[in-house]
């Protein structure tokens, strides 16, 4: 059984329904046990980097997600959360990625940056490394709505573009973590879905 970690944050329905199209028996859910039970551990996300983080702090999950040792798959906030720090409202993460999560386009004045911010459509990844990713050519595209992403590091197992180069993915034993959102990326995300549903 796939758990989906329930802590208030958003789209828990388009991974619901990501899962149904795969065929995956899956439950949503925040119990401590149910989650170190599960086959896998899916942490999805959408929102501000703090807020999330103390809404896993009252449960009790900022304990229980990095000490988990079935196959864990961060999307978006939920990578984010899985890294070291965020500049999104200060927040302490995780820990489990060796990587800080920067605002887009920080590295430049405002007035020098002509990104539109948030990062919203279809990019390319590259430099693909591990099993998310098996079957999958470089350059497929995905899609993104991020505003934050994680600094290139030594976890980085896919790269996107966007001004400046920052993690596509992550992974780091048995954890994971897509920037772009595989639920609302066609083909190419269902597939990541399944590789990691295999795992």
């Amino acid at each position: 059984m796939t758990a989906i970690v329930d802590y208030d944050t958003g789209n828990l329905r388009s991974v619901a329904d990501a899962l149904r199209r795969v065929g995956t028996e899956f439950t949503v859910t925040a119990d401590p046990e149910a989650l170190r039970r599960a086959d896998r551990v899916l942490l999805p996300g959408v929102g501000e980097a703090s807020s999330a983080m103390a809404k896993l702090r009252e449960r009790g999950l900022d304990k229980i997600i990095p000490a988990l040792t079935q196959p864990v798959l961060g999307i978006c906030i939920g990578m984010q959360l899985m890294c070291l720090d965020s500049e999104e409202g200060g927040a302490r993460c995780l820990g489990i990625f060796p990587a800080h999560v920067m605002r887009l386009g920080s590295g430049a004045p405002a007035a020098e940056n002509p990104l539109k911010i948030p990062h919203v459509g279809w990019n390319t990844i590259g430099g693909l490394r591990g099993p998310l990713f098996e079957g999958l050519g470089e350059q497929t595209y995905v899609y993104y709505v991020h505003s934050y992403a994680a600094q290139v590091c030594d976890a980085t197992v896919a790269v996107t573009d966007y001004g400046e180069a920052f993690s596509a993915a992550l992974g780091c034993g048995n954890f994971f973590g897509t920037q772009f959102h595989p639920e609302k990326s066609g083909q190419a995300g269902e597939r990541i879905l399944r590789n990691f549903l295999k795992l």
